[in-house]
This record gives structure tokens, sequence and C-alpha cells, in this order.
């Protein structure tokens, strides 16, 4: 059997880079994605020889993702795991945002997902067992204040997942979504909303590569499969509170966290 593989994108920084070189340690051959040439670089030149194939790849370009996909199946005759990661954030007061940046927001978030998850399908239905994770975020779970537009791109990716791992179940292809709370990332720096005063940044990129890890591994009797994977303590019991708790009580303590 070839080695199993895994395709991430906004792979040279973050969440996608610690990802990448997990599965790479673990002995997965990794297609290596992002916009940032140079971060693709160094990340190359610290993981073992053989390990990544790097290329660069705009996610909201179709044309993109067909030829790097092409490009990657042509060397590992297999797709086992996508990983969309790839996402900007912009935080403020919705109407003091440009109208060019909340559109950017659903170009890359949603529109990331959906070009580069239909253009993954034909290399997916071909290989036995394969996966697509979604990274969603905590900020879905109910519309956050200063993130409006974010949390609306990701409330879509959480809907595409459901969707799509009913739809893909006959292709033996699962989908699932992995849910941070606020990631110690550069993309949040400088983000300074009521939620994040509140609540703080408690993750790490490798908390979230971890989670991808143990969500993809296949389930057992006991310990079944799930589609949403919660990061974090923080984002379990929030989801928790809104999947249980009263509906006035899940937008009063949204109103307390975030200032509001």
């Amino acid at each position: 059997m070839s080695k199993p593989t895994v395709f991430v994108t906004g792979a040279a920084a973050g969440i996608g880079r610690a990802t990448a070189a997990l599965f790479a340690a673990r002995g997965y051959l990794v297609g290596a994605c992002d916009v940032d040439e140079v971060g693709l670089s160094r990340l190359a030149a610290e993981l073992p020889a053989g390990s990544v194939q790097t290329a660069v790849l705009d996610v909201t370009d179709r044309e993109q993702w067909e030829l790097r996909l092409r490009e990657f199946h042509e060397r590992a005759g297999r797709l086992d795991v996508l990983v969309n990661n790839a996402g900007v954030l912009r935080s403020g007061r919705f109407e003091e945002i440009g109208l060019a940046a909340h559109r950017a927001l659903l170009d890359v978030n949603i529109g990331g997902v959906v070009i580069g998850t239909h253009a993954a399908f034909p290399y997916l239905r071909d290989t036995a067992g394969a996966q697509v994770v979604n990274l969603c975020s905590a900020s879905a779970i109910y519309g956050q204040p200063e993130l409006a537009t974010y949390g609306a791109s990701k409330s879509a990716v959480k809907s595409l997942t459901e969707a799509l791992d009913l739809e893909w179940r006959k292709h033996d292809i699962r989908v699932l979504a992995i849910w941070p709370l606020f990631v110690a990332t550069g993309m949040v720096d400088g983000l300074d909303i009521g939620s994040t005063r509140s609540l703080g940044i408690r993750l790490t990129s490798d908390d979230v590569a971890d989670g991808i890890w143990a969500a993809t591994r296949r389930g057992t009797r006991l310990r079944p499969e799930k589609v949403h994977y919660e990061i974090g303590v923080q984002a379990k019991v929030l989801a928790t509170t809104a999947k249980y708790a009263p509906s006035w009580a899940v937008r009063r303590a949204n109103r307390f966290f975030s200032g509001t």
C-alpha cells in the first residue's frame, strides 16, 4: 500500500503549518499549499526530506486548485485527507469594515472550501476511506459581535460539512468540522474585541493540529465517529451550552462575553 496522504491549505503558518508538520511526522506525504511562498519554503526545509510537496495556491481560484491537486495526485496516487484550513479574519463593527473586506472573508472562508472540496472530489472518491476536514470556529456557535461576517462564513462551513457528510457516505468519504475558539496565530495578532478580552486566547496551533489528527483516526464501537469536534474546554462548554440552554440564555451569555 502506498504512503497515506494529506493536502493542507494555508500551510505556511499557524494551524496549517502545525498540521502539515504533525502528519509528516506520522508518516504521511503532505501536500502543503498557501499564497505565502516564503513560508512554504521554510516549512519544507524543516520537514523530513521527501515528506512534503509544496505549491502556491490561491484557494479562491478554481484553476489553481485543479492544477495543484493534479500535481499532488500524480506523485501520490491517492488523497486520504483534505484539510480546508486556509482562512482570513477581520474584526470590528460591521458597518465600519469595508465591503471589500467582507467579500474577501466570504470568498476565502466559504468560496475556498466549496471550490477546493468540489475539485478534490474525484481524488477523494477514488481513495478508500477518504476524509475532508473543514476548519470551523466556535464563533459560529452563536453570532459574535465584531466578528459578524467571519462567524457567518464559518456557519456556512458548518452547514456544508453536515450536508456533504451525508451526501458522500455512499462514496465512503467522511466530512468533519474542527471547532477551536481563539488560537494564538498570526491571524489574531492585534485582535482586541470583547470576546477575546473576556475569554482570552488559550489555544495554540499545536492544540488544533492534535485535534485534527485525533478526529481523523477512524472510529470504533467505543469511540464512534462524529461530525463536529470542539477543540479545548472553552469551545466544548460553549457548544454544550448552546445545544441545551434556552435561546434567551445563550443570547445573554454571548452579550456578556462580547461586552455588548
